[in-house]
């Protein structure tokens, strides 16, 4: 195993530690905050949610040797967000988390919806990677629009890494980033005060408007935006998966985080997509360190929650999206090449990304999911009609 290691891929796995943490820790806190969670609660299921997704990549990259990340559902967060306070307060928003995780560790052990979660074609769950990845790699250009002075050295220092050599390109970005971040910020006093948030475990309460209101509608976003997209990139690099052994184990950590008011956790496409190229390491087979290595820097964060919130919240959002979008193109340039590498099939991949791009929601479900289905049916109809 040690044989394996590099500096390479562990500085990708801290970059992707950082990168997954500081773009959506505030999306899962708005998701939790919107269920009725007070602040301590919040921070709990914080701790908690981050906890689960450091222990369980951890896990997984060691017992796998591959490079399969895991990360907190951010478009489930998302979902949450938008989602009225349900009648029972944030009690019966944590059943609602528990139910999810069951459904997630249902759906890895019948094989029948297993095979319906691989049974989605390749092209169609590539493009879906693709809408999941298409906004964040806008967002070096929207940030160069509205905070340019602060982009323009990451940028410049990404560009100049990609003359030298593309290994150097993410490296010498995250060290402008750094050297921004320091000039442009003063950390106020007490900002790293308070490590570790109180704990506080929360009694679930199960009710049939929690479930399908919001346990159905979590497991189903969770699914189609976060699994497959991260199945598919593990793939698309030439990873072996066991779809149901993952969906097992991250059900599990799930369930058990999921009474500490934490959302779940599941495979990781854009964390996946910088630690599976050439920037975690010239041999495949050593990747997995990177995943590892980001699975332990989740575990730290998570006894750091209380003052990472308060120093990540001095860098402006657009800024940490610059970075983590310059590290995902090449991950969206191979995403669409597979998506589009059926002449026959175009409009089924074309539909499946425009839809799961647009960031469209339709009875509480996001875009990816309804990218996914609206994808597999057209897919499913030309096959049947091309049939001689």
């Amino acid at each position: 195993m040690l044989k394996d290691f590099s500096a390479r891929a562990a500085g990708m796995g801290l970059l992707a530690a950082f990168v997954g943490y500081a773009s959506s820790f505030a999306i899962v806190l708005a998701g939790l905050t919107a269920m009725g969670a007070t602040d301590t609660q919040a921070a709990t299921g914080l701790l908690f949610a981050t906890l689960g997704m450091g222990i369980c990549g951890a896990w997984l990259a060691f017992t796998t040797r591959t490079p399969a990340a895991v990360a907190w559902s951010t478009p489930g967060a998302a979902f949450l967000a938008s989602t009225a306070v349900l009648p029972g307060g944030f009690a019966e928003a944590t059943g609602a988390f528990i139910c999810c995780a069951m459904m997630i560790i249902g759906t890895g052990f019948v094989p029948l919806l297993g095979r319906l979660v691989a049974a989605i074609p390749k092209p169609v769950a590539s493009a879906l990677l693709a809408g999941v990845l298409l906004k964040l790699c806008f967002a070096p250009a929207l940030a160069l629009g509205t905070i340019p002075l602060m982009v323009l050295p990451v940028i410049a220092a990404w560009l100049i890494g990609l003359t030298i050599n593309k290994l150097l390109a993410m490296p010498l970005a995250v060290i402008a980033f750094a050297l921004v971040l320091a000039l442009v910020t003063e950390s106020p006093p007490g900002a790293v005060a308070g490590l570790l948030p109180d704990i506080e475990l929360q009694a679930p309460l199960f009710t049939l408007q929690s479930l399908v209101s919001v346990s159905i509608p979590l497991y189903l976003i969770t699914m189609a935006g976060q699994n497959i997209p991260g199945f598919t990139l593990l793939e698309l690099n030439q990873y072996p998966v066991q779809r149901q052994k993952l969906l097992q184990t991250t059900g599990w950590v799930s369930a058990l985080i999921a009474p500490f008011g934490a959302i779940p956790v599941n495979m990781s496409a854009i964390t996946a997509a910088m630690m599976c190229g050439e920037d975690a390491g010239t041999n495949p087979q050593g990747r997995y360190w990177a995943a590892l290595i980001c699975g332990m820097a989740y575990v730290l964060l998570a006894f750091f929650s209380s003052a990472i919130i308060n120093i990540a919240a001095l860098a402006p959002a657009g800024l940490i999206t610059a970075v983590a979008g310059l590290a995902l193109i090449p991950a969206l340039v191979a995403s669409v090449n597979a998506a589009f590498s059926e002449p026959l099939q175009l409009e089924a991949p074309a539909l499946t990304f425009l839809i799961t791009a647009s960031g469209m929601t339709l009875m509480g479900i996001s875009g990816a999911f309804w990218g996914v289905v609206t994808g597999v049916i057209i897919w499913q109809f030309k096959r049947y009609r091309d049939q001689p």
